[in-house]
């Protein structure tokens, strides 16, 4: 895996995030919802100094595959995708995205967020992430226990 560095700093920091819209409703369906959503993604990992390795967005969630700097937490890194992403979509898609969500919520509380280590390549995650939607409509065998705890 490449190693990164910041002034302070040489790392190695992978993590496989996944989130899902509020009560899992299919509003990632639209692919201007879509597009926009994965060009705010790519906006904030630029502005932040994150490296998005893969990234898919599925009808009911989304998968990224990234590293960042030591200095953002697993659930500070959740926190900024999901609130400047909801801001940005909420205004730019208000009419599509009332047909699935109603009030002022975008994205469900949780999350599943899991590093690279010896059991799992980076190779097996990129794989998994970009079959998404291929395996959309076939049972996911990949830590189904922890896709449910979200």
């Amino acid at each position: 895996m490449r190693t990164l560095s910041t002034g302070n700093a040489r790392y190695s920091i992978w993590y496989h995030i996944v989130f899902l819209p509020k009560y899992r409703r299919k509003v990632l369906t639209n692919q201007l919802i879509e597009k926009r959503l994965k060009e705010t993604l790519v906006g904030i990992a630029n502005e932040h100094g994150f490296a998005i390795d893969t990234m898919e967005v599925v009808d009911d969630h989304v998968h990224l595959f990234l590293s960042v700097p030591p200095r953002f937490s697993p659930a500070q890194i959740v926190q900024m995708l999901k609130s400047i992403t909801a801001r940005v979509l909420r205004k730019e898609f208000a009419k599509e995205i009332k047909k699935y969500l109603w009030g002022d919520e975008f994205w469900c509380d949780g999350y599943f967020v899991s590093t690279i280590n010896d059991h799992t390549t980076k190779d097996e995650i990129r794989k998994y992430i970009e079959n998404q939607k291929d395996e959309q409509q076939r049972i996911v065998k990949y830590n189904s226990k922890q896709l449910r705890m979200i």
